[in-house]
């Protein structure tokens, strides 16, 4: 009878800790006229926070495992504020879910939040293809790079821009989002050496196989041209004006392909000289008819 009353008055102690604890967490805390929220739904608020915590650093080790230490601390300050974000949509997620009434803090921040992503959207647009940047490696530095008709060394790589150095050595600065709206060309992603060309047109009735005999000799003359693989010579067109060839051959460092290719042109100048091949240049025909009748 005593163990059956003890067993009452322990349920009946239970039951009033249960109830005073739910109670209390039922409290609601006040914010205004139209928002409230209570010690439980905080409760459930901070434990969603530490778990998105968790998952966000997870998921930073996953993406930034194989970047190079130099990029890490780059793509670090894109994720905080992309942390950031995700807490506060997460926040109002949370809020929602549990009952929490937030239209009142969306009507008040939505005209401010709309505007603020019309200024920043550009800036928005480079910093998102800079990490894409940094993620896929698609550019690397001292990568020879071509955009909208420009070629330069790609020197260093931010978030927002890249910055290369032209040919002429003038300072090119890149807008990031330029990568994923124009067609990029990567000269040396597949290594530093690259196939070049230089055209030329000789007159109609030249000998042809001189011609290229001559083509071959300017460009293994030069110094900079890679003997593997050889030199080649195409005949690529019967033009209005000329017989049209081209010497195609290598070079190791294609940013200064400028140089070697002019000197082939001067080479190629004097040994069609030398050996009487005529470069011809564009001519016409006028026929001036008189008609006596007009008079």
């Amino acid at each position: 009878m005593a163990q059956d009353l003890e067993h009452i008055e322990e349920s009946i102690s239970s039951s009033g800790v249960w109830e005073a604890t739910k109670a209390f967490l039922q409290q609601n805390i006040v914010f205004g006229d139209n928002i409230s929220i209570s010690i439980l739904d905080v409760i459930v608020v901070v434990t969603v926070i530490f778990l998105t915590t968790i998952i966000l650093r997870v998921v930073l080790k996953l993406i930034t495992r194989n970047l190079p230490d130099e990029n890490k601390g780059k793509f670090n300050v894109v994720y905080g504020y992309f942390r950031w974000l995700i807490y506060v949509v997460i926040l109002f997620i949370t809020l929602h879910s549990v009952g929490v009434n937030v239209t009142a803090v969306f009507a008040a921040s939505a005209a401010l939040l709309i505007g603020v992503g019309l200024a920043l959207q550009t800036l928005f647009q480079d910093i998102i293809s800079g990490v894409f940047i940094l993620i896929d490696q698609s550019v690397h530095v001292d990568d020879i790079i071509e955009l909208e008709g420009k070629v330069g060394r790609v020197v260093e790589i931010k978030l927002r821009t890249t910055r290369a150095v032209t040919i002429d050595n003038k300072v090119l600065i890149i807008p990031n989002h330029l990568y994923l709206t124009n067609s990029l060309y990567n000269w040396t992603q597949n290594g530093v050496t690259t196939r070049e060309s230089v055209e030329v047109g000789v007159a109609y009735g030249s000998d042809v196989q001189l011609v290229k005999s001559l083509l071959l000799q300017a460009a293994k003359s030069n110094s900079q041209v890679l003997p593997h693989p050889e030199p080649k010579v195409l005949f690529t067109n019967f033009g209005d004006s000329a017989l049209d060839f081209k010497v195609v051959f290598t070079l190791g460092d294609s940013f200064t392909s400028q140089h070697p290719k002019s000197d082939i042109r001067f080479e190629i100048d004097r040994l069609f000289r030398a050996n009487n091949i005529a470069i011809p240049f564009p001519q016409r025909d006028i026929h001036i008819i008189n008609d006596n009748n007009s008079k």
